[in-house]
């Protein structure tokens, strides 16, 4: 927990702020520490093992806003800082949307998230070099393994306390955990980078060093020797991986600002159906040990499960106290952005889905960046296996994948139950109903 101390120079740095002339205030104060370990070819590569507090605050007057953050807390600093942004604030635009949210959490009433786990800050550098070690040794004895580019390890583990001027203050610990690599496969030109990283609220929940590396050894080699194929419009099955990335382009596409701002496909649609009717998506921020779980967001306002998108119609935008009054809106607690995003698992396994295809890709990964939020136009560059009468037949590689959001919402044909919340952005296998993939 934060010291006492910390809670008085935030209380104190508000009060300076209200004697200045700021009508509101908020000041919110960091102490966490971080360790990542980078191995090389059993040889560390890179360590950082680094603690730091640091302050941040905004103030607003006459709905004009300016803001600052500091690592160095010794108060002739703050008090530096906070005289500055007043003056700045008072030179600033006024904008009739800016200020504190109206309601706040209660930190009498916090849910138990299960977020923090005290374990982790005990863990020792040698173990968690160890840990990383281990993972490349493994898949480097594998003779189809070409070459690691490395494995890591990291922990994070601290606090945070927020407080302003309407009297909210309060905080909570998080910690965070994870290991994984990332490897090359093949020879000559045929060269495949791929792996797998795995991260965790609580170390008991952490992939073991050998599960890890038999997933990341896993990936590499079964795209081993891609080959290209003919311009096509076919059926496309994404792995959860993808399908998380999917749905990290829908959430772009409903945060507050891309709405206000008019830029996204999406902006007026709430209540329209957007999707297939099997296709619903939650945030819930009040899952135990979920990676995005969390009592209140970067405001302070309360947080909830709330639908995003139920039974294919949109039910909620992403927002913020400032987008919800531009849209006339009420916060929906994501200050912060998602919480655990996630699109609800269907009944088919990935084997029937797969066994079902007559002819598609795979979908296992995607390279370079390429999604119009304005439009939802998508195209990027792809690799994968290829199906045949149920059946994978050869990894696929060199080609560009391209579709829209909206249409691939509309086209889903199959949701598995293969669901895993190892991040804020989760989804399942799905099966699109046909999309443009460009090879030779």
């Amino acid at each position: 927990m934060i010291a006492d101390k910390f809670k008085t120079l935030v209380e104190k740095t508000l009060a300076l702020g209200k004697k200045l002339g700021a009508d509101e205030m908020e000041a919110a104060i960091s102490d966490r520490h971080e360790f990542s370990v980078e191995i090389l070819n059993g040889e560390i590569d890179k360590l950082v093992d680094a603690g730091g507090r640091s302050l941040s605050f905004e103030i607003i007057i006459d709905k004009k806003t300016a803001s600052a953050s500091t690592s160095d807390l010794s108060w002739d600093t703050i008090e530096s800082m906070v005289r500055s942004a007043i003056e700045r604030a008072s030179l600033a635009s006024s904008d009739p949307f800016a200020g504190l949210p109206d309601t706040f959490a209660n930190p009498e009433k916090i849910p138990d998230l299960d977020i923090y786990d005290n374990s982790i800050a005990g863990i020792s550098a040698e173990t968690k070099i160890d840990a990383a070690t281990q993972v490349e040794s493994i898949c480097l004895a594998n003779p189809d393994i070409g070459n690691s580019h490395g494995s890591s390890y990291f922990t994070i583990h601290g606090d945070s306390l927020l407080a302003n001027s309407k009297g909210f203050i309060a905080q909570y610990p998080v910690s965070l955990v994870g290991n994984g690599i990332y490897l090359q496969a093949g020879e000559g030109t045929g060269l495949v980078d791929e792996g797998w990283y795995d991260r965790a609220r609580h170390l008991e929940d952490l992939w073991s060093p050998e599960r890890i590396a038999q997933k990341a050894m896993k990936r590499a080699t079964r795209l081993v020797g891609g080959k290209k194929i003919k311009t096509q419009r076919v059926p496309v099955i994404f792995e959860p991986s993808m399908t998380a990335t999917l749905l990290g382009y829908l959430a772009r596409c409903i945060s507050g600002d891309a709405i206000y701002q008019k830029r996204s496909f999406l902006a007026g649609m709430l209540g329209d159906a957007i999707a297939v009717k099997n296709f619903t998506i939650q945030d819930n921020p009040h899952i135990k040990r979920g990676p995005g779980s969390r009592p209140w967001d970067g405001e302070g306002s309360p947080t909830r499960p709330i639908p995003i998108v139920k039974n294919g119609y949109l039910m909620n935008y992403l927002l913020d106290t400032y987008a919800a009054r531009k849209l006339d809106l009420t916060t929906t607690g994501h200050a912060s952005g998602v919480s655990n995003f996630y699109l609800e698992p269907g009944e088919r396994t990935p084997e029937e889905i797969i066994g079902s295809m007559k002819k598609g890709l795979l979908l296992t990964g995607m390279l370079g960046q390429g999604f119009n939020p304005i439009t939802g136009d998508i195209s990027r560059g792809a690799f994968g296996l290829w199906i045949e009468d149920g059946q994978i037949i050869h990894p696929v590689s060199e080609v560009t994948i391209s579709g829209n959001l909206g249409e691939m919402l509309n086209n889903i044909q199959y949701i598995a139950n293969d669901s895993e919340m190892r991040q804020s952005i989760s989804g399942p296998t799905i099966q699109i109903a046909e999309m443009t993939i460009s090879g030779t």
